[in-house]
């Protein structure tokens, strides 16, 4: 018998597991979202393993879909079945459109669903092996991590044209939003972080990190920046000083340290750790591990609802 394949929803209010949604007939799901008005998820089932790295992503006899679910009750709402890998799926700013990436042979695109009634609104060609499909934090601008290009496509939401392509490091996976106004785009073979202003839509800085990143999530208190160490099991933490980003602190979370969120109040921070099987849950200020949730086989996505 193969392992189940579920979402797990921890209670913040206790920072325990309080119930487990099965996932019928998915293998792999890999990031989840949530709708603007906190009413429904979006879970991208990728068929693939993917906790070794994103380059060199096989789409052949696979099953892929994303399962739109009840965000209340678990219930599935509807499952969108696609002939490529799905890394992502998005919900854009006002809830009504769901974005994702599909690899082709020669080039990719971003298929943008009308969440209404689940039909294709959109079909916007990007270049090659896109992989997550992200927003800025006031929902402005959509983009595109082309993996196997080493670039970001950058799409205007509402006319759905790609206003710019920018070179970043080698094999990125996402670029993620940040309340100052950067994208923060974490490069696995390359190990960098390449650091986009929004407003100008260019690469203003490229960290170098010295390991491969699996995720890039900004600390708004502390205005700090933390990228999760697959390799080594941790989070390492990055402070602005006068001359760029500095290494803080590292701090141990598990096997394959992945996904990163944050409590509402910032207070908290949630790390999935793949190859443990749990999800650490860490003081974020004085990084203090404050518990360890067995949390299921090979945690990806996580997102906090508050």
């Amino acid at each position: 018998m193969g392992s189940i394949i579920s979402i797990a929803v921890i209670r913040l209010s206790e920072n325990q597991l309080s119930e487990t949604i099965k996932l019928q007939d998915a293998v792999a799901p890999h990031h989840i979202s949530i709708s603007p008005d906190k009413t429904t998820l979006a879970v991208a089932i990728t068929s693939t393993d993917l906790s070794g790295g994103h380059g060199g992503m096989d789409d052949s006899d696979k099953s892929f879909k994303v399962i739109i679910l009840d965000a209340v009750t678990g219930l599935v709402k509807q499952t969108l079945l696609l002939p490529s890998m799905p890394h992502n799926a998005a919900f854009n700013a006002a809830g009504n459109e769901l974005w994702l990436g599909q690899q082709n042979e020669n080039s990719g695109t971003v298929l943008v669903f009308d969440t209404a009634d689940w039909s294709i609104k959109a079909v916007i060609t990007v270049v090659k092996d896109p992989s997550e499909v992200t927003f800025s934090t006031d929902g402005a601008l959509a983009f595109v991590a082309n993996t196997n290009d080493a670039s970001i496509s950058v799409i205007d939401p509402l006319s759905k044209t790609v206003l710019k392509t920018l070179q970043v490091g080698k094999e990125p996976v996402g670029a993620w939003p940040a309340s100052d106004g950067n994208m923060y785009v974490d490069n696995e073979s390359a190990q960098t972080v390449s650091i986009i202003n929004v407003a100008s839509t260019t690469v203003t800085e490229t960290l170098a990190l010295g390991f491969k990143p699996g995720y890039v999530a900004y600390q708004d208190n502390t205005k700090e920046l933390w990228v999760s160490n697959a390799t080594d099991g941790e989070v390492v933490i990055y402070q602005r000083g006068a001359t760029g980003w500095l290494k803080k602190a590292a701090v141990p979370t598990g096997a394959d340290a992945h996904a990163i969120a944050f409590s509402a109040d910032k207070s908290l921070a949630y790390i999935t750790n793949q190859g443990a099987h749990t999800v650490t849950v860490l003081d974020a200020t004085t990084y203090v591990r404050i518990k360890e949730l067995a949390i299921g086989r090979m945690p990806n996505g996580i997102i906090t609802n508050q």
